[in-house]
């Protein structure tokens, strides 16, 4: 596990948090990114044009990378670990360059985009999105020697992303909100098909593939998902996101209660170390159908509503998908894909602030936050406190790649997560996994 810290480098091993490396950087560092073999880390200075990479097995060797005058805005691996890409200031162009052979390629008429570099899930190709004589573009790299292999023009009339699906056949491309249009090419770049769900009124807002590669889930400003097939690239369902539910198998709520304050809590409270057990506990509750998910109008005459689906996510099997809509910012939607119906809902308190599955089994975890992780998986759903002093507020988190253990990250401290996967937490109708916490 690495963390930054200013412009100190900390690598810990994840089941000890024992440190292993310390490295110290020029400058502060504005991103970090583990290479694909986990042997190298690069950390991005932006600021300062940089970029520096440090090896695991050699930690006397460094790389330095300066661009110079010509900025830097962006910086990241490639598939196979080995190259990296730095993106210049106005997207000028693309530096590659090579730790194995010191080689530098360059690729001109980057396009500025959200999601503008993808590669296969394989290594072999990246598709990088182009602006050229004010048309859109997509050009498909060999990554070996960085060859170009396909270059085609795309009828967008400005594209916001493309992403290859995760067997890498085929390559999803989308427009910007302005229109609904999702382009799908194979990969030798020939035109497979469209889809258009509308037209005058914002479209597409978020864009994912499920893990087998069978749906494309798009998300839209009109707070539905369309789900198309992979045979015929045509919708086969949509998933829409009433404020009342009334189909569903069941809709989690978040409850919350202040435990009561004795002689016990008072004398753990004194002793300084259990001001975390006195905070509001919160649990969940199966609500009776129907219900009222809380739902906020946007104001029309803002920019960027707060309205649409903004967040998709598939559990690693294929089966559920998880959903957030912008204007119900304290609900969670999970679908079973298996029957294309809504499995469950998880109303919270606060604002959902991120939400990622295990990437081992289908479980869901998201924060909202504040100091509690939540967890859902099929069998029921459980609220943990995170045991740690000063008011540490859980902002995001992501999964270690086992799925044994997840990492918390607040403003200014990080909590380690580790799953107990062979025992059970025995609530009213819950049966999800228990959970330690260690904090360092």
């Amino acid at each position: 596990m690495a963390t930054c810290v200013q412009y100190r480098l900390v690598v810990r091993d994840v089941s000890t948090l024992q440190i292993l490396h310390l490295f110290t950087c020029l400058d502060q560092v504005s991103h970090m990114e583990w290479s694909s073999d986990s042997l190298f880390i690069l950390c991005a200075m932006y600021k300062r044009g940089l970029v520096q990479v440090w090896s695991l097995e050699q930690p006397d060797w460094h790389c330095k990378i300066d661009e110079g005058s010509i900025g830097l805005v962006c910086s990241q691996w490639s598939a196979d670990g080995r190259h990296i890409l730095n993106t210049t200031e106005f997207h000028l162009r693309i530096t590659v360059w090579s730790l194995s052979t010191k080689a530098v390629s360059y690729i001109k008429y980057p396009k500025d985009c959200p999601k503008g570099v993808d590669f296969s899930k394989d290594g072999r190709y990246m598709a990088l999105a182009e602006r050229r004589d004010c048309k859109d573009h997509v050009s498909v790299f060999v990554c070996n020697d960085w060859h170009l292999f396909r270059h085609f023009e795309t009828e967008t009339q400005d594209l916001a992303g493309l992403q290859w699906s995760p067997n890498g056949c085929v390559l999803a491309v989308w427009d910007s909100c302005l229109e609904y249009k999702v382009l799908l090419y194979s990969l030798d770049g020939r035109f497979l098909s469209t889809y258009s769900a509308f037209e005058w009124s914002l479209g597409i807002k978020s864009v994912c593939w499920s893990p087998s590669s069978q749906f494309l889930a798009i998300g839209s400003y009109d707070e539905k998902v369309r789900i198309l097939n992979h045979i015929t690239w045509k919708k086969i369902t949509q998933f829409e996101h009433p404020v009342t539910i009334d189909n569903t198998k069941t809709v989690y709520k978040e409850v919350e209660r202040r435990p009561p304050v004795g002689s016990d809590e008072l004398s753990i409270h004194n002793s300084g170390i259990g001001s975390t057990l006195l905070n509001t506990q919160s649990k969940y509750e199966i609500c009776p159908l129907p219900i009222q998910i809380p739902a906020v109008k946007p104001d029309p005459d803002r920019a960027n509503p707060k309205i649409g689906v903004s967040a998709l996510a598939f559990s690693s099997d294929s089966r559920y998908m998880a959903t957030k809509n912008d204007n119900m910012a304290s609900a969670v939607w999970v679908w079973n894909m298996q029957k294309l119906r809504l499995e469950a809902v998880l109303e919270q308190i606060s604002s959902v602030h991120c939400f990622q599955w295990d990437p081992k089994r289908p479980r869901l975890a998201l924060c909202t936050g504040n100091s509690k992780l939540y967890l859902w998986s099929p069998g029921g759903c459980v609220s943990v406190q995170v045991p740690t002093e000063g008011g540490f507020q859980v902002q995001s988190l992501f999964w270690h790649c086992s799925g044994e253990s997840l990492i918390l990250l607040g403003e200014e401290q990080l909590c380690l997560c580790y799953m107990d996967t062979d025992q059970c937490v025995h609530t009213e109708r819950d049966g999800s996994d228990a959970v330690a916490l260690n904090c360092p």
